[in-house]
């Protein structure tokens, strides 16, 4: 059996596979390892972004900014509320965005 070691994610176990684990599977364990743990909001409605790998990832929220749940964040004092939330991001007033679209509709820094 293998060890995947998670030694920066406090108070989580590490998770233990049998020796067959294939490439996919291994692929969609990453993904959902993959979260947000520290958001920043930056000029012209874009975030940057630090995922749980430690990566840093800048995401594009103007086109979300017409869609209705999102409408008030064109204010920038809500914008600004942005903040890690689970397994994704969430602002002050609940819109969040999916963790797989954050990272995969995000660009590395």
């Amino acid at each position: 059996m293998g060890i995947m070691p998670r030694s920066r994610l406090r108070g989580i176990i590490p998770i233990r596979w049998p020796s067959s684990f294939g490439h996919e599977q291994a692929r969609l364990l990453a993904a959902l390892t993959r979260r947000p743990i520290n958001v920043i909001p930056l000029p012209d409605y874009r975030l940057l972004i630090t995922f749980s790998n430690d990566e840093k990832r800048i995401f594009d929220v103007k086109p979300y900014l017409d869609l209705k749940p999102f409408i008030e964040l064109k204010n920038p004092a809500l914008f600004n509320t942005v903040k890690p939330a689970g397994l994704s991001i969430e602002w002050i007033h609940g819109q969040d965005i999916c963790p797989d679209e954050l990272y995969y509709d995000s660009v590395p820094t």
